[in-house]
């Protein structure tokens, strides 16, 4: 099992940079930052960008591994994108995973750019934008012309530090968008449901969402162990990391749902995720360890 955490994009550098720091120091295998303009009920506080974030993270740290959760196309563009993704690959020497979904029609994302679309719509697009990215990262010249993107000419060099690119960790809990997963990504991402209105109805719902995915690899062909499975706590009723005990309750039963990799939320002060550093600093001493 390989642990993770968030820290959300909230916190000037001069204090988010400490956060970083110390979650390598603390022995986390990845860290993440949500990739959105705004995020639920923090959409009125301090907000930055992920790239910006994360470019500045990879040059802080020198081992853990590095990632969106989750770039969408609610606000990205692939040609632009996979620039940007080439350098966070370059400048994190290969620490660099892209964790990518389709994003919600409701979410803020969406509502600031005016996006408004089907289920369907949203799925086809998102299969698209997957689907252009791995060639944009995989192909010296890339001329597309689909339902949604068109690119022209697109170059590639000097291509990613990791081969044949940077890995895709696709956020899905659909059917087509699973299959997106089982397509082209080396890890799937699922949160359960978010509305849950008890911690044993979302674990119920995380069980279903493995069983589902475990179907869709069979009918794509690809082996159950090939593609790393990663649960992530915040839509969780209960937080995570809101004792020792809660996480190592919540780690038990992942590892038992046949899950590699777990990411929970960095506690904050208050509101959402609110928590205390000092349970995370004895998760670090008394848990990851022995991971």
């Amino acid at each position: 099992m390989r642990a993770g955490i968030v820290i959300l994009p909230e916190y000037r550098w001069a204090d988010a940079k400490r956060r970083w720091c110390a979650a390598e120091e603390y022995g986390f295998d990845h860290a993440w930052t949500f990739d959105h303009l705004g995020w639920r009920s923090l959409v009125d506080g301090p907000w930055f960008g992920a790239v910006p974030t994360l470019t500045a993270a990879a040059t802080a740290t020198t081992r853990i591994r590095l990632g969106t959760l989750v770039a969408s196309p609610n606000i990205r563009h692939p040609v632009p994108f996979a620039r940007e993704l080439t350098a966070l690959d370059d400048i994190s020497d290969g620490r660099f995973i892209l964790g990518v979904g389709s994003g919600s029609d409701g979410d803020y994302d969406s509502r600031v750019f005016g996006v408004r679309e089907r289920l369907s719509g949203r799925t086809r697009r998102f299969a698209e934008f997957v689907e252009l990215l791995d060639a944009l990262l995989t192909t010296d010249t890339v001329s597309w012309k689909g339902e949604f993107y068109e690119a022209f000419e697109a170059r590639r060099a000097p291509g990613c530090v990791q081969q044949p690119r940077l890995p895709f960790v696709v956020a899905a809990d659909g059917p087509r968008a699973m299959a997106v997963a089982a397509r082209f990504g080396q890890g799937w991402i699922t949160m359960g449901t978010r509305a849950a209105p008890s911690l044993d109805e979302w674990w119920s719902s995380v069980a279903a969402a493995a069983h589902r995915f475990d179907d869709v690899l069979a009918r794509e062909g690809r082996d159950r162990g090939e593609v790393q499975r990663v649960l992530q706590f915040d839509s969780a009723p209960v937080y995570a990391l809101s004792s020792v005990e809660c996480y190592r309750d919540f780690l038990s039963r992942a590892d038992e749902l046949g899950f590699t990799d777990i990411v929970a939320p960095w506690p904050r002060v208050d509101g959402v995720f609110a928590g205390r550093e000092d349970v995370l600093e004895d998760i670090a001493a008394q848990v990851l360890p022995k991971l």
